[in-house]
């Protein structure tokens, strides 16, 4: 963060705090909330997508428990495509984890720039 003038900051490249002083405090706490808000979405995908990641894995463990009383070769044809249902399963819930991850750190960053340009609230957000 620099300070160049006393009504301009600059924080992070490209961005600039010159055209936010002039909104009001509603305006600005309206906006934090919407950040914070759609942080909270962001991690109620990612709490599904670690529950679909972990379905899959939950069901290998049970087949591999249960593996002394049948034979794989003669439970072949529903193996096969229950593991490509598993595999999808374990891709989709890595997917929405990640991309909740991706989220979650660009509301991070939004919510730091705005709190650099609000000291008002930098007293309200951790």
């Amino acid at each position: 963060m620099t300070l160049s003038h006393k009504t301009k900051t600059t924080v992070d490249e490209g961005y600039s705090c010159a055209e936010q002083h002039s909104e009001s405090d509603a305006l600005i706490i309206n906006e934090a909330q919407l950040l914070l808000a759609e942080k909270r979405t962001s991690l109620a995908a990612m709490r599904t997508g670690i529950a679909v990641f972990a379905l899959p894995l939950s069901v290998m463990g049970l087949l591999i428990a249960t593996s002394r009383y049948y034979e794989v070769l003669q439970v072949l044809p529903l193996i096969v495509p229950l593991g490509v249902m598993l595999l999808a399963l374990i891709v989709l819930g890595s997917y929405l984890i990640l991309r909740a991850l991706t989220r979650v750190h660009s509301y991070d960053r939004s919510i730091h720039r705005l709190k650099a340009c609000h000291s008002k609230l930098a007293d309200f957000l951790d």
